[in-house]
């Protein structure tokens, strides 16, 4: 029955919004700030980024590593023979002068890039360093007199393990011909550390062309020896673990004759490097576990407009 009166509208039940994943919004009205909904871990990944090593590519990598501690145990091995008088100042220089041709003749070889006055360059800049050695040997010469044998050798064998520590076995760094790059902190730690140990072995030599030649030798090795071993992997990567495998063979042998107990302590650290760590790799590869979903930071990007 019609009494004249209009009846008032039922009010309405406010609209509940859909719960959505807000990363810089503030919180959604109707929700809690810590709200999640069922569709939180559909886009959950697992393993997304882990890489997935093979034994055999890990080890050929891990030579690289086996090579360096080679070229370091030639060094200490000369180092040895020469403070043993094994080793006079002429036999030494022929061992420079013929690292010196080994090292221009494996740029000649495998680098693409070596140009006439790049080589020039080269040539003149080693002149120089020469020169310059020749005329500091005499300061080096008498530079840790007043210091004791036993302090001198415990800290180049300390300042050998930092180079080993912090040297660039990837080859990154190495400043290959005609390239522009900037070494690491790291690196130029472990090329100082060099240095400074073969400034320290050298002021233990009698005479003037001995601190010459072994100083001359020594940063060769140091300084150059990586940018050859990286000429020939980069050239082909059978050469360079055929030339890898004869050094370590050569390594051995040589300290072979020094010391036995020497030789076993280098081929299990060889070892080491080149099988069990490469080893314990792939072991520890199945224990990684990585979860990325929309719990993750947001990444910003930003678009560069002209």
């Amino acid at each position: 029955m019609d009494n004249g009166v209009a009846e008032s509208p039922s009010p309405t039940r406010p609209t509940r919004h859909k719960w959505r994943k807000v990363a810089y919004g503030g919180m959604q009205p109707g929700f809690d700030d810590n709200h999640t909904d069922e569709s939180f871990l559909e886009d959950m990944v697992m393993n997304a980024n882990v890489v997935k090593r093979d034994m055999l590519k890990v080890m050929q990598d891990a030579v690289s590593i086996s090579e360096y501690l080679c070229i370091v145990a030639l060094v200490g091995l000369v180092w040895t023979y020469t403070l043993r008088s094994s080793l006079n100042e002429t036999n030494l220089l022929y061992l420079d002068v013929g690292l010196l041709g080994s090292g221009f003749l494996v740029l000649l070889l495998t680098e693409e890039m070596l140009s006439l006055n790049l080589l020039l360059h080269y040539l003149l800049n080693i002149s120089f360093f020469t020169s310059g050695l020749y005329v500091l040997a005499p300061i080096y010469q008498t530079l840790t007199r007043s210091i004791s044998s036993d302090s001198i050798w415990a800290v180049t064998f300390s300042l050998l393990i930092l180079h080993l520590f912090f040297h660039d076995y990837s080859g990154s760094t190495v400043r290959a011909p005609g390239a522009l790059k900037n070494p690491t902190m790291t690196s130029c730690i472990s090329l100082n550390a060099s240095i400074v140990a073969s400034v320290f072995i050298a002021s233990r030599l009698p005479s003037r062309l001995h601190v010459f030649a072994i100083l001359l030798f020594s940063l060769q090795v140091f300084l150059f020896a990586p940018l050859a071993t990286y000429c020939i992997k980069k050239y082909s990567f059978r050469l360079h673990l055929c030339f890898s495998f004869s050094l370590m063979a050569m390594t051995l042998a040589f300290v072979y004759s020094l010391h036995h107990f020497l030789f076993f302590l280098l081929l299990g650290l060889l070892v080491f490097v080149t099988v069990v760590c490469p080893y314990w790799l792939i072991r520890l590869q199945e224990y990684k576990f990585e979860i990325n979903g929309p719990w993750d930071e947001a990444k910003l990007c930003f678009a560069v407009t002209d």
